[in-house]
């Protein structure tokens, strides 16, 4: 029990630092925009989907894509179930409502519409192996699974001052996975709801930690511990893990926060002190911080510049050497923020 507490209060510790650096951020919005992407990426992957971040952010943007679009879509729909889900909590706390909505969006498109989207499971399922009989783990009976959606949602709400919110947020994330209460997306929506907990409980004001990296870096752990717990009981061994990993995202967390807060502030910097045409060439670079890939016509469209004086910003911007040019094309050019892409993708492909 003394580890557990040890670690417990490491990772407190990591997510006070945390949410303190929301608070520094000059845009704390643009750092949630891009880090959101980032765990749909991560936790996507982990589920076996091939995008990165990159073509994430190329597909946003409408421009070219390497990957199956569908893997594309998915990492598009994981975004937009958890920004759903942020922006529904002041008026729905996490319910079984709320999770059924999310996730809804979460398999709206690409292979996931098939299975129910937004409809708790009315057949059996199972993980690993290829029927239950031989499978690692068959989760309940669908005639039970209202019932223990029940149970987890009457924890979730329970006035529980004898359990830390973090050992909760923990023991929901098992519960739920072990439920396994859709067809599909479970796993994903599982990790998510790990974050919405948190800001509820206000052990975080910012969505600002998401454990898929953590997750996908030990995958073997992750499902062997579950597991474990299922098993024989393991609670503490699985709680060490992912204390352990709270902690260490929130600190790889708040060093990417800075790290991109330092080189946007640099680049502005340099901008001001050896660009020509300074006014338009720093609004791209703003227009740049929330969308790291861009063409001369989408920042015509987004901000009140005209074609020369946008193709002559982003010629500034490439002599700088703040942006690249990605295509090789004459018409049809996209341009990339690549410095600040190389942080954000760390772990996430590139």
């Amino acid at each position: 029990m003394s580890q557990l507490l040890t670690r417990l209060s490491a990772a407190e510790r990591a997510l006070g630092r945390l949410d303190g650096v929301s608070i520094l951020l000059p845009n704390k919005e643009l750092f949630l925009y891009m880090y959101v992407r980032k765990e749909a990426v991560l936790s996507s992957q982990i589920e076996g989907t091939q995008s990165t971040l990159s073509d994430l952010l190329r597909f946003e943007t409408e421009a070219v894509t390497g990957k199956p679009l569908d893997d594309v879509r998915e990492v598009s729909n994981y975004v937009d179930a958890m920004m759903y889900g942020l922006e529904r909590m002041p008026e729905l706390p996490i319910s079984l409502r709320l999770i059924r909505e999310m996730h809804g969006r979460l398999l709206d498109s690409g292979r996931g519409a098939t299975q129910n989207p937004g409809e708790f499971r009315s057949s059996q399922n199972w993980i690993g192996g290829t029927r239950p009989g031989n499978a690692m783990f068959v989760p309940p009976p669908p005639n039970e699974v209202m019932n223990c959606l029940g149970e987890w949602e009457r924890f979730a709400h329970a006035e529980t001052p004898g359990i830390p919110p973090l050992i909760k947020a923990g023991l929901l994330h098992v519960q739920f996975e072990t439920i396994n209460p859709f067809l599909d997306g479970n796993g994903r929506l599982g990790r998510l709801l790990i974050t919405l907990f948190l800001c509820t409980e206000g052990v975080l004001r910012q969505p600002l930690l998401y454990l898929s990296l953590y997750f996908k870096t030990h995958r073997a752990d992750y499902y062997r511990l579950l597991q474990e717990v299922r098993e024989r009981g393991a609670w503490e061994a699985w709680l060490e893990f992912f204390l352990d990993g709270t902690a260490e995202t929130a600190n790889q967390a708040f060093d990417t926060a800075h790290r991109i807060a330092t080189l946007l502030a640099a680049d502005r910097e340099r901008i001001v002190a050896e660009a020509n045409r300074t006014a338009s060439v720093l609004k791209v670079h703003d227009l740049m911080r929330t969308r790291p890939f861009l063409t001369a016509v989408a920042v015509a469209e987004k901000t009140t510049l005209t074609m020369p004086t946008v193709n002559a910003a982003l010629a500034q911007l490439q002599v700088l050497g703040i942006v690249k040019e990605i295509t090789g094309r004459k018409r049809g050019r996209v341009f990339a923020y690549s410095a600040y892409l190389d942080i954000l993708s760390e772990g996430a492909g590139v």
